[in-house]
């Protein structure tokens, strides 16, 4: 068998030179060029999707993807972002404008005073307030029986871990209204406690934690975790507690965003179950005081309330969109 070795410097030289004139080698500009085409090809035939980049070159084509990109993103803008533009528009306008001529911008001027008017004359603060308390106390309880089952459930690993698991995938399957009335009479008697709960916060922060869709979410989040940190923590001494709160957590910041984002929503916009539970008007949040006030205000003030009440929702969203847009969590949790 002929080897390397069997050639003399001239034979190797003369083989050299031929390579670089066809390209093939290694170092010379023809590989390198070819090389870089291969490469070229590769990431095109990776991105490519219905049109090419040859497709893309072409002038019709071409203006006629940024005419449909153009469309599609004005078309999104104007339904996404038109109720909420129309009702803020409406909040300053008086109301014999907003029903003559609604879709105009101010015929007859700004009416800053419908905001004072439904925030002091109409004390939407107070239902305000008591909206932000409800949500807090929801949210706080979501969080707290959600990340301590899922950690529970997904790290611990108790020996009946799976039964438990199954029994609260089994609760998603039960009707929400079905659990109306036994979760009325165990508020309206509750067990140890022999005092009713009704017309106070507990009555609608207690239930909003029995959410076994946080619990599923969480659970499965928990279960992507690496678990090599977890065994690194336990051999350095860290016990259940502290490997929650100083390793779980601080790697859970995407799921627990996204979860308090459902949480403060949904009870912020909760209208049945306060309302059977929260009978006090003074108690009551924006969800279920809104449509009582409907019929006793104009139509300008009303708007007004309606445009406050969704100043919160909409901060939400601009403060945790980064977390629904890119998972930021495991930063710096892994090294190398």
């Amino acid at each position: 068998m002929t080897t390397s070795t069997d050639f003399t410097p001239e034979v190797m030289n003369v083989m050299t030179d031929e390579l670089e004139d066809s390209g093939l080698a290694p170092g010379s500009p023809g590989g390198r060029k070819r090389r870089r085409r291969k490469s070229k090809r590769a990431e095109e035939s990776a991105d490519r999707g219905i049109l090419s980049t040859a497709d893309l070159r072409r002038p019709g084509i071409r203006w006629g993807t940024r005419t449909v990109h153009a469309v599609l993103l004005v078309s999104l803008i104007v339904v996404g972002l038109g109720p909420l533009l129309w009702l803020a528009k409406s909040a300053i306008t008086p109301t014999q404008d907003t029903l003559r001529t609604p879709m105009a911008l101010f015929p007859n001027g700004v009416d800053w005073a419908n905001l004072s008017t439904a925030w002091s004359t109409v004390h939407i603060d107070v239902q305000f307030m008591n909206t932000i308390w409800v949500a807090l106390g929801s949210w706080a309880m979501q969080i707290l029986v959600a990340t301590t089952a899922g950690y529970a459930l997904s790290v611990l690993r108790p020996k009946y871990g799976k039964v438990i698991y199954g029994l609260v995938l089994g609760t998603l399957f039960v009707p929400s209204v079905v659990l109306l009335v036994p979760l009325y009479l165990t508020i309206l008697n509750p067990p140890l406690l022999g005092q009713s709960l009704i017309n106070t916060f507990w009555a609608v922060w207690l239930p909003a934690g029995a959410s076994a869709f946080n619990v599923v979410l969480i659970k499965r989040f928990f279960d992507n975790l690496p678990r090599e940190i977890f065994e690194a923590a336990r051999t350095d001494g860290a016990g259940p507690f502290r490997l929650f709160w100083s390793i779980v957590l601080p790697m859970s910041k995407p799921i627990l965003g996204v979860v308090s984002v459902f949480a403060i929503i949904a009870a912020w916009k909760d209208y049945l179950w306060p309302l059977l539970v929260l009978r006090d008007p003074a108690i009551q949040p924006l969800s279920v005081r809104l449509p009582t006030l409907q019929q006793a205000i104009q139509l300008d003030v009303y708007l007004a309330a309606l445009a406050i009440s969704t100043l919160i929702p909409i901060v939400l969203f601009l403060v945790f969109q980064g977390l629904f847009l890119r998972s930021a969590g495991l930063g710096g949790a892994v090294k190398g």
